[in-house]
């Protein structure tokens, strides 16, 4: 038998996974500091590539040896073939009119114009104006590359000053790569503006593909989330409902859907859950399946926990590079006048794939989430051409370990920061991570012991953020960390101190930045999404829980004893308006009891208030006077990230840590308010993370 060749990549691989091994038995058995470990580390750093370290990604695995052709025959068209997959081009828009795919002669909607099929828009305003949808189209096209493994293909338009105010004021570069052996194409655009050019803010920008009607009719997102779908048909005979997206099917030409409610809004996911979602021809034929894979979010918008949409009703996939949804003009890209810019986002995959009909449409899903796998293992990619997208060989690394420290949680004992959300964002205030549109993010979560790699991040300045699950507020390390070409920086423990004055008196809920451990009250029989029936985790998704709190409270608003009432249970996942008829409404007022037994201790209490979502509200808050004018406190109006509309537990995070001086509290029993003032719309209202009310050192009165 021949001795088997080892490459020097497998070597390092191999190395990678020792040297892993043991730094895993290094923390268990305790054998020596984190500081340590990180001098071993880096010990053997001469025997590991850099590339190792990020990860062991191999090449994509290709099916197929047939050439990539390029058709340029006709002046306004061209057409990429690789034997799998055709995709055919206008010329220069760079509209895509066509997707062939194993003789199915076009899987998008070629019922539609050719500019409304697969396409990137921009939604954008000039500051102070209203806003502007845009569809973009290029001007010029240019082949980038083309042989036999690769076409890549340039559909770019350059702005002048005589399109101010009427076009967007951004360079944008669209480029698509077909490659030989893949069921799909690949794109991602390039957005640069010299300075000197005025000012702009852009809400939206997205790569939206319209899929051909009479196929396409089963939609996936999740192992869970999957089903048959309505047809566009079907929204257009039903009955609109409290905003436009949201449609009761009342002619359905399945009948199976009548009486269920469409929101392409149900089918939100946050930033770092949405990595492939898609249609699937579910006909009864040999089933087909198009498909939107992600490899990384890192040029994406507001961080990962950001959400937005995927596929929908049409049916439409969309890849969401930036938004607003779920948070509001708070995120979005705003540039002032003479502002440079520049931004690679993508380069993302559309893969199309296809099954036996024995096979079915549940491997078509299971074959897209491998490939979606293999795609975040090959990331960052190292075939698109462009000068701005930055290679593997030129990204760096971070590493280290975090820690928390509370006071007056275990003793004051350092601990680890298990599973806390740890990433690097432009330069900026704590949290601004979240509201943050313009540059990259790199976002990883640390493990049980707090140790966290941050990898293939493009060079250049950052702060590092944190947020720890359990553990109220934000962490910032307070130093710019710049990360060079290809190079690794070993940050020494860092400490996260969470806002506290003083040991707790109560708490209500968990902070994780969501109201997911609140009441979510059961949806109105004849506004149901069926999806949604059997899986309690995702009940908050379906259409006008808002409207159940009425129900529940007609009169009097929610009553929370402190010892007593259960949060899981009594405390309803929103506070909003209350309905009072004829399309009015009121504020409204809960209430917190609780019992202070002991002396009032001198000095200022603190009520730690985090919001997990508001939407054009005023939060009030009274302490033992109802009346009490000013109020201990006034959030003035904020918000606009609509999650309450939108079936979202979480939109913006914000905490309020409240002085209350002793004087508000007294021996017994006290009574806290919280007023939500504002009550023009069923919208208004805030959605609570987490409260706690702590008191100061003890020094009697």
């Amino acid at each position: 038998m021949k001795g088997r060749v080892v490459s020097k990549s497998s070597k390092r691989f191999f190395l990678l996974c020792w040297l892993g091994l043991t730094l895993r038995l290094v923390f268990i058995l305790g054998a020596c500091s984190e500081k340590t470990t990180f001098r071993f580390l880096f010990a053997c750093m001469p025997f590991i590539s850099r590339r190792a370290l990020r990860e062991n990604n191999p090449s994509q695995w290709t099916s197929s040896n047939s050439s990539v052709i390029l058709n340029t025959k006709k002046r306004q068209q061209l057409v990429v073939d690789n034997g799998i997959v055709s995709v055919k081009f206008s010329r220069p828009e760079g509209y895509i009119l066509q997707m062939s795919y194993k003789g199915i002669n076009n899987i998008l909607a070629d019922e539609n114009e050719e500019q409304d099929r697969g396409y990137l828009d921009v939604v954008w305003n000039t500051p102070g104006k209203s806003g502007n949808f845009q569809r973009i189209f290029g001007t010029n096209f240019s082949v980038i590359a083309a042989d036999q493994n690769m076409v890549e293909l340039s559909f770019s338009r350059t702005w002048t000053s005589s399109m101010n105010g009427s076009s967007v004021p951004m360079n944008i570069d669209i480029r698509y790569i077909l490659r030989s052996g893949d069921s799909g194409f690949y794109s991602y655009a390039i957005f640069d503006r010299p300075e000197g050019w005025p000012a702009v803010e852009i809400d939206q920008i997205r790569i939206v593909f319209k899929l051909k009607k009479s196929r396409f009719n089963y939609m996936a997102m999740a192992d869970e989330r999957q089903r048959k779908m309505p047809t566009k048909r079907d929204r257009e005979t039903g009955q609109i409902l409290a905003y436009p997206e949201a449609v009761l099917l009342t002619r359905p030409v399945n009948p199976d859907f009548r009486g269920e409610v469409d929101d392409k809004y149900q089918y939100s996911c946050e930033n770092k859950a949405n990595t492939v979602h898609g249609w699937v021809s579910d006909d009864g034929n040999a089933p087909v399946g198009f498909w939107m894979i992600t490899p990384s979010n890192e040029f994406r918008n507001a961080g990962p926990i950001k959400q937005d949409l995927t596929s929908h009703v049409g049916p439409i996939t969309l890849q969401m590079f930036v938004s607003t949804h779920y948070a509001g003009k708070e995120v979005t890209m705003a540039f002032q006048e003479g502002e440079g810019y520049k931004k690679v986002f993508g380069p993302v995959f559309a893969y199309v794939n296809s099954a036996s009909r024995e096979d079915g449409t549940l491997s078509l899903w299971s074959d897209a989430v491998q490939q979606q796998a293999k795609e975040v293992r090959s990331w960052p990619y190292d075939f698109p051409k462009s000068v701005d997208f930055v290679p593997p060989s030129q990204r760096g690394i971070v590493l280290g370990r975090l820690l928390v420290k509370d006071s007056y949680f275990r003793g004051g004992r350092l601990l680890y920061a298990n599973n806390a959300y740890v990433g690097l964002a432009l330069p900026g205030d704590t949290g601004s991570w979240q509201t943050e549109s313009k540059g990259y993010q790199f976002w990883t979560q640390a493990d049980t012991k707090g140790f966290f790699l941050i990898n293939n991040i493009v060079p250049g300045d950052y702060n590092l953020y944190a947020w720890v699950p359990g553990f109220i507020g934000d962490y910032r390390y307070n130093v710019t960390i710049t990360v060079s070409k290809g190079g690794v920086i070993t940050l020494d423990s860092l400490v996260y101190i969470p806002p506290r004055s003083g040991p707790t008196i109560w708490e209500i809920g968990f902070p994780d930045r969501t109201a997911a451990e609140f009441y979510v009250p059961d949806p109105y029989p004849t506004l149901m999404n069926k999806l949604y029936t059997e899986q309690h985790s995702d009940k908050f998704r379906q259409y006008g829980l808002w409207e159940r709190y009425t129900d529940l409270y007609p009169n009097d608003d929610l009553v929370y004893t402190v010892g007593v009432s259960n949060y899981n249970k009594d405390w309803f996942y929103a506070h909003v308006t209350r309905n009072a008829g004829n399309k009015t409404y009121q504020p409204t007022t809960w209430q917190i009891i609780f019992e202070h037994p002991d002396q009032v201790v001198r000095g200022n209490y603190t009520l730690q208030l985090a919001l997990a979502c508001t939407n054009d509200a005023d939060l009030q808050v009274r302490f033992n006077d109802p009346e009490a004018d000013p109020p201990d406190f006034a959030s003035g109006k904020i918000g606009g990230d609509s999650a309450i509309a939108r079936h979202g537990l979480h939109g913006l995070h914000r905490l309020f840590s409240i002085n209350v001086p002793s004087d508000r509290i007294v021996k017994g029993t006290n009574t806290i308010y919280l007023k939500q003032s504002r009550a023009r719309n069923p919208f208004q209202g805030v959605m609570y993370d987490y409260i706690r009310l702590e008191r100061p050192p003890l020094t009697l009165i």
